[in-house]
C-alpha cells in the first residue's frame, strides 16, 4: 500500500515537472556519474549563483522524487501524507497560476540537478523528458554502489549514458578525462561541443601542483585544506580550498571552472567565487577534535574507489620531517560498512584493510561487513592490538573518543546505513555545531 501511494505521488510530481520545464524553459545542468556528483552539483552553484538566478538539487535529490522536487522547488515531505498533498497543490498552481507567487519572474533560469540510478531504467526514463542544455560525467568506479541491482559496471555506464543521449544538439558535454569510461563518452555524439578536465590525463582544464595545506592546532601543525593550480589555453589560476582534503575535491572545482569558463565568466572572479565553496558535509570534512585532535569528517557515505581515495588522503598527510609534530601524534582509521556491493563486498572490504594497513597506525571498524576490513588488515600484517572491532557507531563512539590522544588524525567513513556521524559527535570539539557540520541532522534521521 505505501508503495501504491508512493508511485502515485512521484507520478503526479513528474507530471507537474515536466509542465513546468515547458512553461518557464530554463537552462538545465545534468549531473551524474558513480563518484561525486553532489560535490560538483555544489561547486558548479558556487560558480554560477553571482551570475545568474540558478537552483540546485537539495542535498542528494537525485531520484525519482528528488529530481521532480527539485524542478518545482518543493520539500521532501518524508512519511508525511499532509507535506505530500501540499507539495501537490503548490505545484499546480506554478504550473497553471500565472500569478502565483513562483511566477515566471521568480523562477529559475539555470536548473543544476543530481541525477543517479539506483536501478536500471532510471535514467532512461528520465532521459525520455529531460533534454539538458550541459551533461556533466564526474566518474565511474570499478565497483560502484548500487552495482548489486545491476548485472555488471558495464551495464551501470550505459544506464548514465542515456542522459549523454539526451542531451541538446549543440549542447555542452563535461568530461572527467582521468576516466577512461567517462572519456569514452565523447565519442557518442558528434553535434555537442566536448570540454575536459583532469588531473593526470593532459585535458582543457588541467589540476596541478596540488598539495596539502597546513595550519596550528594545539602544539603541532595539522591539515588545514589543500591547494592547487588550473592551467588551461595557456592560462593559470591558483586555488585554494580550506576545511578539506583529497584530491577527489578538485574534480568538481574542475568541472565548475571550465563551465564558467565556456560560459563567458571571468576566471579571475571564478576563482575568488571558489573561496567561497563549502564542499557538502560529511566528505573529507576537517573539523577540530577533542583533545587538539584533528578529524577528518566522510561520514556521507562510502564506496570502494572513495574509501581508497580517503585512505590514500590520510596516508599522505606528514605528521612528521619538519612540521614540528610531536612523535605521538598517530592516523586513526575509522572505517564502517560499505553497502549495495552485492557479490563484490567481502573482497572490496578486504581490499579497504590492505590500504588501511598501509595509511593508519590503528584501526578501527564497524559493522558486521566491516569486520572484513579488519581481517584485511590483519592478513597484510597489521598489528591485532592496534585493530578494535564494533558492530555498531553507537557501540563505538565513546571507545574511540577515549582512545584518542593530543595531535592524532582520525579519518571517519562509511556507507549512510553505518551512521558514522554519531562517532564524530562523539569525538569532534564543539558537538554544540553538529547541526551546521555534520550529515544527517535532520529529525526524520536522529528518530531512524
Amino acid at each position: 500500500m505505501k508503495n501504491f501511494f508512493k508511485n502515485i505521488i512521484v507520478t503526479i510530481l513528474t507530471w507537474e515537472a515536466r509542465l513546468a520545464l515547458k512553461k518557464y524553459k530554463p537552462k538545465i545542468i545534468a549531473i551524474t556519474g558513480s563518484v561525486g556528483k553532489t560535490s560538483t552539483k555544489d561547486a558548479i552553484w558556487t560558480v554560477l549563483a553571482p551570475h545568474f538566478h540558478v537552483r540546485k538539487s537539495d542535498k542528494s535529490f537525485n531520484g525519482e522524487i528528488g529530481l521532480p522536487l527539485t524542478i518545482l522547488g518543493l520539500p521532501n515531505g518524508w512519511n508525511n501524507p499532509f507535506i505530500w498533498l501540499r507539495n501537490i497543490i503548490q505545484g499546480f498552481f506554478l504550473v497553471f497560476t500565472i500569478n502565483y507567487k513562483l511566477s515566471t519572474i521568480n523562477y529559475p533560469s539555470w536548473l543544476i540537478l543530481e541525477i543517479g540510478a539506483d536501478r536500471p531504467g532510471d535514467i532512461e526514463k528520465v532521459s525520455r523528458w529531460l533534454s539538458p542544455d550541459v551533461v556533466v560525467i564526474t566518474r565511474f568506479a570499478e565497483v560502484p554502489v548500487h552495482i548489486e541491482f545491476f548485472k555488471s559496471r558495464e551495464e551501470i555506464i550505459k544506464e548514465k549514458s542515456f542522459l549523454v543521449k539526451a542531451l541538446k544538439e549543440g549542447g555542452l558535454l563535461l568530461l572527467n578525462n582521468d576516466d577512461a569510461d567517462v572519456r569514452a563518452l565523447r565519442d557518442m555524439r558528434r553535434n555537442c561541443r566536448v570540454i575536459t578536465w583532469g588531473i593526470e590525463q593532459e585535458s582543457d582544464f588541467q589540476a596541478s601542483n596540488l598539495e596539502t595545506a597546513y595550519g596550528k592546532r594545539g602544539n603541532a601543525k595539522m591539515p588545514s585544506g589543500i591547494t592547487f593550480k588550473v592551467n588551461y589555453a595557456g592560462n593559470s589560476v591558483p586555488i585554494h580550498l580550506s576545511g578539506t582534503l583529497g584530491r577527489q575535491h578538485v574534480y568538481p572545482v574542475l568541472a565548475a571552472l571550465s563551465l564558467g569558463n565556456t560560459l563567458g565568466l571571468n576566471m579571475v572572479g571564478i576563482a575568488e567565487s571558489v573561496k567561497t565553496y563549502k564542499t557538502p558535509s560529511g566528505r573529507m570534512k576537517i573539523i577540530s577534535g577533542v583533545k587538539h585532535t584533528t578529524v577528518i569528517d566522510d561520514s556521507y557515505n562510502a564506496s570502494p574507489v572513495a574509501m581508497a581515495e580517503a585512505l590514500k588522503t590520510l596516508k599522505e598527510i606528514k605528521t612528521g620531517g619538519g612540521f614540528e609534530v610531536e612523535p605521538r601524534s598517530r592516523k586513526i582509521a575509522v572505517l564502517g560498512d560499505m553497502l549495495e556491493l552485492g557479490k563484490h563486498s567481502g573482497r572490496e572490504h578486504e581490499r579497504a584493510g590492505r590500504e588501511a594497513k598501509e595509511s593508519c597506525d590503528i584501526l578501527v571498524t564497524v559493522g558486521v561487513r566491516a569486520r572484513d576490513i579488519a581481517a584485511g588488515a590483519l592478513n597484510h600484517g597489521m598489528d591485532e592490538n592496534r585493530i578494535f572491532q564494533f558492530d555498531t557507531s553507537a557501540e563505538a563512539a565513546k571507545p574511540v573518543e577515549e582512545l584518542l590522544k593530543e595531535g592524532d588524525i582520525v579519518l571517519v567513513k562509511g556507507s549512510q546505513i553505518a551512521r558514522m556521524e554519531r562517532i564524530v559527535e562523539e569525538i569532534m570539539a564543539e558537538p554544540e555545531l553538529k547541526e551546521r557540520l555534520l550529515v544527517r541532522q535532520e529529525s526524520e534521521w536522529q528518530n531512524h
